[in-house]
């Protein structure tokens, strides 16, 4: 079951349930993303199995980060940089 997802005006954020969250990156090739999100969900399903151990937590933040979804925003960065986030290894779980 896939929903579409709304979006801020600017393509900056996603809108749940009334809540903004920072969107992905749109410029991250889709067979990247795809990697990156299901190492975020590896590193997710880590945090329940291990009651929010440090390693895991760190793991999601990881993959947040290399998705645009934390740190620097991405609309700020330069498409060097973006690349260079987006293409830096991210551990799994």
């Amino acid at each position: 079951m896939s929903r579409e997802v709304e979006h801020t005006p600017d393509g900056r954020y996603i809108v749940v349930e009334g809540r903004r969250w920072r969107a992905t990156d749109p410029l991250i090739p889709a067979e990247r993303r795809a990697e990156l999100q299901s190492v975020l969900m590896a590193w997710r399903r880590e945090v329940r199995r291990t009651e929010g151990a440090r390693a895991a937590r760190d793991g999601v933040q990881a993959a947040k980060v290399a998705l645009g979804e934390r740190g620097t925003p991405w609309w700020e960065q330069s498409d060097t940089e973006r690349r260079a986030r987006w293409e830096t290894e991210v551990p799994r779980p």
